[in-house]
């Protein structure tokens, strides 16, 4: 089965990596993170953010960037960046795509950036905002991402517990 992937590019602050990673957990994606991080990776709270659900997270860790590359060699990736031309709804996103993020207080680096501009996306926000929070970010282009994917292996409905016979 086909995944997506997460990437946080030295990521800063452990609970935004906490929260990012039960996301990954509830949507059965892969989490990459690339160092040097904010933070050590057995800290409270980032076990706190991702509550038990951390022990689950399929995740990997790269020593740089260009590790990243070496170690995941022809991947499709696009950038989340408030500098991308495109609009995080209007590319296709492959079902075993890698979206990447920036760290908290600068983003993906602009040489980055300039290499991909194809394939850097943006979240729409009024101009008068820097930013969105890097865990809602992740959350607003992955579930993009699944939508596209049919949100593949899924669970689609939901039910009442306790009033399902008051529901016609």
């Amino acid at each position: 089965m086909a995944k997506l992937n997460i990437v946080l590019y030295e990521p800063e602050i452990p609970a935004n990596t906490g929260n990012i990673g039960r996301t990954c957990v509830a949507t059965g994606t892969r989490l990459h993170l690339i160092e040097p991080l904010g933070f050590r990776l057995n800290e409270k709270q980032i076990k706190r953010a991702g509550m038990d659900y951390w022990k689950d997270l399929d995740v990997t860790t790269y020593v740089n960037y260009q590790e990243f590359l070496e170690k995941n060699p022809g991947a499709k990736i696009y950038m989340a960046t408030t500098k991308g031309q495109n609009v995080y709804t209007e590319v296709s996103y492959e079902e075993d795509c890698y979206i990447m993020f920036g760290k908290e207080s600068a983003g993906i680096p602009e040489e980055i950036l300039a290499h991909n501009k194809d394939r850097c996306v943006r979240i729409p926000m009024l101009s008068e905002i820097r930013s969105l929070n890097l865990s809602n970010s992740v959350a607003v282009v992955l579930y993009e991402a699944l939508r596209q994917n049919d949100f593949s292996q899924m669970q689609l409905m939901g039910h009442l517990t306790k009033f399902d016979d008051y529901i016609e």
